[in-house]
């Protein structure tokens, strides 16, 4: 006997004890003692089933926060990670539409432990490269760290001396409170998520197998890859856990007489049943429901598809999430490349600031459908108007950006006086002349004049040394080319900060965000609301499963990958592989990049409020028929009803006497 089979008969041991065709008062109303391991069972049903939802988004929070650390990590360019981030809802495709069908009639607890199961090695795999390849080289910098044989005093002018003139190189760069028990927990999943996400992006990446006195970067670095991987082997280990629960789970649970009077939706009804002694079946007879449930899936389908408040809705919901998939997956690289900030502090405020406010905003939904008992079109009006003012809130980030950070030959001239036309872009100058260079690398150093260059021997220095974990350049001829008069012709490893102004940027965009954040979520439980009211109750998992199949399959997989593609085309300064193939890009256009973002993100979202108009006029007039019918009709039968009434009165009152026994009785 397995662990199902001896949970269920530990459950039902009582019951069964009784004849089959007996009643039995206490079968028909059990005891507090009976009814407690039903209570318990769900209740750690309930407990898992949260859990696993935790699980799940917090891995997905996680991968979130990883991207950019992944793309650094792998030297690959945006579009690329776009499509890692939505292969990662590829798998949902092969079962998702078949498990909402047939999960919710066959044993739910084992399938979900068996998902748990896969979805615990799949995001422990992720992790895997990690430990096959070599350890991460950030550019040329190795060669000014403790154990470089170098002497202190090397001269970054003159160490591409083998490297080709700078001539040949210029072509080459380019039930409602478990219901929301078991959400509550998926809302705070990536919470964690990119909490753990930032956590992970102090660490070096290859820590503990390197010597980290070594490391000459620190995590405000550009070159800086975070210890990415360790996040996916948690996240995995937390899945592989919740898993544990559903093997020991029946396959359905007794439902005690308290619950049966309540209302409870079908879905439920068929987890928790009536009768617990004749729940199995034989397996010819669960072979034949099952075949029989196949035979009804493509009329099942049809149904759906002839629903126009269900399909205009499902294009709206598609639509929709096409931008807010995009914008999630990339705001931590926006946030780092347009305010200057690190990745790790980009992921913490997102999950400490953003999240909560898509929390709150779907709770706060709730508590407006329950306080006003909206009904279905109440609840597409606020599932619209949240729509509308959340996406009118996003259109005043495009006036909150930064300029472009100060770059030698990308953003401004080497004399730093006027910025650089697309053609004028140019790594080489008159002040590097003599040193041979390569524009193909990246190793970013700040000028004591606040201009960035692409390198230490683009910038001329002649000479370098250190200074704790910092490296000084100094004697660096295009750093007196852009400030003769300063007479300091130095500079310090890395990439120049922003000015202040960018600072107070960052804090008002942050403001924004969140509103705009809570706003949108507002209609989050409305618009779920409107999907479940929409649809025949007997169809609603399949409903659910199609919706989720759509909005995974169109807008999970290709809006990173599109996002990617069109943030790639901002670029001002490529990387390139020891191959020599394209690798990941070091510098983007701050103004290009933020109306590529921003700009995609409103037109999509344009694009939903405009459908799901359409579901609000679909609906009204559906509603209103509806309604002018019932009218109509009953009317009619009032009409009848009064008639008939009146020619059997006329009639009755011809035949009988005025009086007769029994009338006042009769009256």
């Amino acid at each position: 006997m397995d662990t199902s089979s001896k949970e269920n008969a530990h459950l039902f041991h009582k019951n069964s004890a009784q004849p089959a065709g007996g009643p039995s008062f206490k079968a028909g109303y059990p005891s507090t003692e009976e009814a407690r391991p039903c209570c318990g069972k769900l209740k750690v049903f309930l407990g898992a089933l949260s859990f696993v939802y935790f699980a799940k988004a917090l891995a997905e929070g996680y991968l979130k926060s990883t991207i950019t650390q992944i793309e650094r990590r792998f030297d690959i360019p945006s579009s690329l990670v776009g499509i890692i981030d939505g292969s990662f809802e590829i798998g949902n495709l092969l079962v998702i539409t078949f498990v909402s069908y047939f999960g919710a009639k066959l044993h739910r607890p084992k399938i979900i432990g068996a998902g748990c199961l896969v979805m615990g090695f799949g995001t422990m795999l992720i992790a895997v490269p990690q430990f096959f390849m070599e350890k991460y080289s950030y550019e040329k910098y190795e060669r000014y760290s403790p154990s470089s044989n170098l002497t202190p005093n090397i001269s970054p002018c003159y160490l591409e001396s083998s490297s080709p003139s700078p001539r040949s190189i210029v072509g080459k760069s380019q039930n409602k409170i478990n219901d929301g028990c078991v959400q509550t927990v998926a809302i705070i999943g990536p919470i964690f998520g990119f909490l753990l996400g930032s956590l992970c992006a102090k660490l070096y990446v290859d820590i503990g197998f390197v010597n980290l006195d070594h490391i000459t970067i620190t995590p405000k670095d550009p070159q800086w890859v975070g210890a990415w991987w360790l996040g996916y082997l948690i996240a995995g280990f937390l899945s592989l856990l919740a898993a544990v629960p559903f093997w020991c789970l029946p396959k359905t649970l007794p439902r005690s007489q308290s619950r049966e009077d309540s209302g409870s939706s079908s879905e439920k009804s068929k987890f928790i049943t009536d009768d617990p002694v004749n729940y199995q079946m034989a397996p010819r007879e669960e072979s034949m429901k099952i075949m029989e449930m196949a035979r009804d899936f493509l009329p099942s389908l049809k149904s759906l598809f002839r629903n126009p408040v269900y399909i205009l809705y499902l294009c709206a919901s598609t639509v929709q999430f096409n931008s807010l998939f995009g914008m999630v997956t990339y705001k931590p690289k926006y946030i780092e490349q347009q305010y200057g900030q690190s990745s790790s502090k980009a992921n913490f405020v997102i999950g400490l600031i953003n999240i909560p406010a898509v929390a709150l905003g779907i709770f706060s939904g709730g508590i407006v459908m329950k306080k006003f008992r909206l009904g279905i079109c109440e609840a597409t009006k606020l599932y619209l108007g949240s729509s509308v003012f959340g996406y009118l809130l996003f259109l005043s980030l495009f006036a909150l950006g930064c300029e472009n950070s100060s770059v030698a030959g990308l953003t401004v001239s080497y004399q730093g006086t006027k910025p650089v036309s697309y053609h004028e872009r140019a790594l080489f100058s008159d002040c590097n002349s003599r040193c041979k260079c390569s524009d193909s690398k990246w190793e970013p150093m700040c000028g004591d004049n606040g201009i960035t260059y692409a390198s230490a021997c683009l910038a001329g220095c002649q000479s370098s040394s250190r200074s704790g974990k910092n490296i000084i350049f100094s004697n660096c001829t295009c750093v007196g080319f852009a400030a003769p008069k300063s007479g300091n012709w130095s500079g310090m490893m890395g990439r120049c900060q922003k000015d202040n102004g960018c600072s107070q940027m960052f804090l008002y965009f942050l403001v924004i965000s969140v509103i705009t954040s809570y706003t949108l979520s507002l209609g989050g439980i409305p618009g779920y609301i409107l999907l479940l009211r929409c649809i025949q109750p007997q169809l609603k998992s399949f409903a659910l499963g199609i919706y989720t199949l759509a909005v995974r399959v169109l807008a999970g997989i290709p809006a990173p990958v599109y996002f990617g593609v069109l943030i790639d085309t901002s670029c001002l300064k490529w990387g390139f592989k020891k191959c020599g193939s394209r690798g990941s890009c070091r510098l983007y256009d701050s103004h290009a990049f933020r109306h590529i973002y921003l700009g995609l993100t409103t037109l999509l979202g344009t694009v939903s409020v405009f459908l799901s108009t359409a579901v609000l006029l679909v609906l009204k007039k559906k509603y209103v028929s509806k309604r002018s019918s019932f009218i109509t009709a009953r009317e009619k039968i009032v009409m009848s009803s009064s008639v008939k009434k009146e020619t059997c009165a006329a009639r009755d009152h011809g035949l009988q006497p005025k009086y007769w026994p029994g009338k006042e009785t009769r009256l």
